[in-house]
């Protein structure tokens, strides 16, 4: 027994790690296809600001889409970069701030679905209260009119409770001191989509808001946007769950390997502690 301990090596051999290559790649590639995704939403967010000289009608949305997706790019870009050099580095430091981080974003996501169910009376509030302010700007932003479009279009609706609420639009205000050629209208988005129709009639909606509902049902979508959008919900609580799921995993994954990995290379310096305090022990 003496002479194996003579011989220099300990428990394990100093050729021997505790850290798996397997591991540790599989978390640096996971966290590089990341880090590459958040470069692409930093210059699409930084494209689509720049190209807007003045301030734009889709700030009426919260917050302004490109400056929203800088913010989460830029994000993204930190917490993966901490990932990626942590596990190519078996850096613990950086590791830590990866979890940690990745961890925080888990569980903001988690209490945001949790109270957007809980007060979804005031989630609904708010919603309307964005909708209520696109309609005002629609023809302010091009971008925000078709946004506006594509979704009445696909949800079969029209304005926030009903076709009504486009009177708040100056263009389409229903007084009669209104001067404008589409005074009482709809946007054509609102408009009954006949398949057979070649070349899309972007006047359909001329007087709508002048007639009762049963009058432009015959021609237009009359149901809100609201509602319609809170019934898809409801119907596609599976798809969402699903989409959440898809969201939620990738990020448990990395916390997961994360934690493996620094558990590895804790395992792995205690390693090296105990061999170069026992190299010098002539039993050793």
């Amino acid at each position: 027994m003496a002479r194996r301990a003579a011989g220099g090596r300990g428990p394990h051999g100093d050729d021997f790690s505790f850290v798996s290559p397997a591991v540790k790649y599989v978390l640096f590639f996971f966290n590089m296809l990341f880090w590459m995704i958040s470069m692409v939403m930093v210059a699409v967010g930084v494209y689509a600001r720049l190209l807007k000289h003045a301030e734009a009608a889709l700030a009426c949305l919260a917050v302004d889409p490109a400056i929203l997706l800088v913010v989460v790019g830029v994000l993204t870009f930190l917490i993966t970069f901490c990932g990626c050099v942590g596990s190519l580095r078996e850096n613990i430091c950086l590791l830590q701030t990866f979890s940690v981080c990745l961890t925080i974003v888990f569980l903001l996501q988690l209490a945001a679905g949790v109270l957007g169910f809980v007060f979804s009376d005031k989630a609904r509030g708010k919603v309307s209260e964005i909708i209520n302010g696109a309609i005002v700007h629609y023809r302010d932003d091009l971008d925000l009119q078709n946004l506006i479009d594509f979704g009445q279009k696909e949800f079969s609706c029209c304005g926030g409770v009903s076709y009504k609420d486009w009177s708040q639009n100056m263009y389409f205000n229903c007084t009669a001191a209104n001067p404008s050629r589409e005074r009482c209208s709809v946007p054509f988005s609102c408009c009954l989509q006949d398949a057979q129709e070649a070349v899309i009639n972007t006047m359909c909606g001329q007087g709508m808001q002048a007639m009762s509902y049963l009058e432009a049902s015959a021609f237009i979508y009359t149901n809100g946007c609201i509602d319609t959008l809170v019934n898809w919900i409801h119907s596609n609580l599976f798809l969402l769950g699903g989409i959440a799921l898809g969201l939620a995993v990738p990020q448990l994954v990395g916390i997961l390997l994360a934690q493996i990995l620094i558990n590895q290379i804790r395992d792995q310096i205690k390693l090296q502690l105990y061999n170069q305090q026992h190299r010098a022990d002539p039993w050793y």
